[in-house]
């Protein structure tokens, strides 16, 4: 017997599995959402008394818990000026880029995996729109008595102007950090996707905003740690997609882990990605 060796060609989605969705309604949705998103923060502003109040109590309450102060991490970044305006440039250009070209990444290469790590961006997102409802927050570069510099302002490039001022965005909406928790989940969702050994190494990212977000003094320890609580919710009731036993073994082979077994080419491809909802 000979064993055929043409690839395979795509198979189309069957019944429960995730095909890629409609380009034209994913670009909707995202910039219906961020459009959403900005307005709803918009609605947020004002609140300065209550969001001081808020942020000294963040700091108190920071300060029991035994968290290292946030000007530790800006003192090792005061330095040297161009670390400081690296971090400030990280800050005010990585974000947004960085997970648009993570969606469109997911899109092309791994449509299932993109269905859930919008859908739990959306989730995130939705609930960091409510927060500064209930609890408006200042960030700590307000806190000017406890000695912490607004680093954007003094060394560039900065993305706020004065808060009286500025009306293209909330500055008493610190908590949760939306740097983080979309840095965070990038990280996660490249690591579900993908099956490099070297995988992890994106976690690189969120650890590096974190720097950032802390040591720029925009955000504080629990402003980072209320987002990770959100995408740990969200990512319990929003389960990736999962891999075939099929494709499992196909990539073990590829590792080398596995003999190729001569014949096996006559196996019908199985779908990579299956049990992810639209």
């Amino acid at each position: 017997m000979t064993a055929r060796t043409e690839a395979a060609e795509p198979a189309e989605a069957g019944p429960g599995e995730t095909g890629r969705p409609p380009l034209a309604r994913e670009l909707l949705l995202v910039a219906g959402l961020f459009v959403v998103y900005k307005l709803g923060r918009q609605l947020a502003t004002g609140h300065s008394g209550e969001a001081l109040h808020h942020a000294h109590a963040v700091w108190d309450l920071e300060r029991g818990l035994h968290l290292p102060g946030e000007g530790s991490v800006q003192s090792a970044l005061l330095r040297d000026d161009a670390v400081v305006h690296l971090a400030n440039t990280y800050y005010a250009t990585v974000h947004f880029p960085a997970t648009v070209a993570f969606l469109v990444w997911l899109y092309r290469r791994r449509p299932a995996h993109y269905v859930w790590a919008r859908r739990v961006l959306a989730t995130v997102t939705t609930a960091a729109l409510v927060l500064p409802f209930a609890f408006p927050l200042a960030p700590p570069r307000m806190l000017s008595a406890d000695g912490l510099v607004d680093t954007a302002r003094v060394y560039g490039p900065s993305v706020y102007g004065p808060p009286s001022s500025d009306h293209l965005s909330n500055q008493y909406a610190a908590m949760p950090s939306l740097h983080f928790g979309w840095a965070l989940m990038v990280a996660v969702g490249l690591i579900a996707a993908t099956r490099s050994p070297w995988r992890v190494l994106w976690l690189l990212h969120p650890l590096a905003t974190m720097v950032v977000i802390v040591g720029t003094a925009n955000h504080y320890w629990l402003d980072a740690i209320v987002a990770t609580a959100l995408l740990g919710i969200s990512l319990a009731v929003i389960h990736p997609p999962h891999r075939t036993a099929g494709t499992a073994g196909r990539e073990a082979q590829a590792l080398g882990l596995v003999p190729t077994v001569p014949g096996m080419a006559d196996v019908p491809e199985e779908r990579a990605l299956a049990g992810a909802g639209r």
